[in-house]
């Protein structure tokens, strides 16, 4: 019975402790930083995005079916994926002109 029970065990802890990328972005100055985002295909990501900005922006990408406003001087997070290989655009709904970026999943 425990030769049965060790890799279950083991496959439950490798499960449970799985870690989603992270990917960091800065909206400064109306700006996301990077604008240009590299992601591994097929896997599940998790956007950190710190809002350096005295004034709230809202991350939209349809591509992405995502939306969320990240108040002034605060930061978010926003799950994304598992994407297919493809190019993604973002926008930043209050800052169209300058808050914008792509997410490339290769």
């Amino acid at each position: 019975m425990q030769k049965l029970i060790a890799p279950l065990l083991l496959a439950f802890s490798v499960t449970a402790f799985a870690t989603d990328i992270e990917i960091k972005l800065v909206i400064e100055n109306h700006r996301f930083q990077p604008s240009t985002v590299n992601v591994p295909a097929g896997q599940k990501i998790k956007l950190v995005i710190e809002n350096r900005d005295a004034t709230p922006e809202e991350f939209d990408s349809h591509a992405l079916n995502r939306e969320k406003v990240i108040p002034a001087k605060s930061t978010a997070s926003i799950y994304i994926g598992p994407l297919a290989a493809g190019s993604y655009p973002f926008v930043g709904e209050f800052n169209e002109k300058t808050a914008n970026g792509i997410i490339v999943a290769k």
